[in-house]
């Protein structure tokens, strides 16, 4: 998968694409807490597999770390390491910064996959958007 940063207004419409797919059609979140007023300041990232958009993120550096938000692959390129991909090349681009920590809210049916690349939950579940989360953090 080939990750890059969204430059373009095609990018944008590209990743908010699989966004909406993820979140909102598949999750039911609803659209207007998906994308949210803090767009137009995060970092987006976007992957795409032979030349189709199909995994998305964004980052925002607040403080002293990165904050990941909004990771998503379509259901079809699940499996294949695609979060993997995009979550490194976040993390590279916050170190790039200078920071060395990175956090997220996961959703609890994620934890293990975020446990899994060095992420470690330090909060109990809440909800966001009505679907359980925890705050997880990783040193870069």
């Amino acid at each position: 998968m080939d990750v890059r940063i969204v430059e373009t207004e095609a990018e944008k419409a590209d990743a908010y694409s699989v966004r909406t797919q993820v979140f909102v059609e598949e999750q039911n979140v609803p659209p207007e807490l998906e994308i949210d007023d803090l767009e137009d300041v995060a970092i987006h990232f976007l992957g795409y597999e032979n030349g189709l958009p199909v995994a998305a993120s964004r980052l925002r550096l607040v403080e002293d770390y990165g904050k990941l938000e909004r990771i998503c692959v379509l259901k079809e390129y699940r499996g294949k390491s695609f979060g993997k991909d995009i979550i490194s090349r976040m993390e590279s681009y916050i170190r790039d910064q200078g920071l060395q920590k990175s956090k997220l809210n996961a959703q609890t049916h994620a934890e293990g996959f975020y446990q899994s690349i060095g992420y470690n939950t330090i909060s109990g579940t809440f909800m966001d958007a009505g679907i359980p989360h925890v705050t997880m953090i990783k040193e870069l």
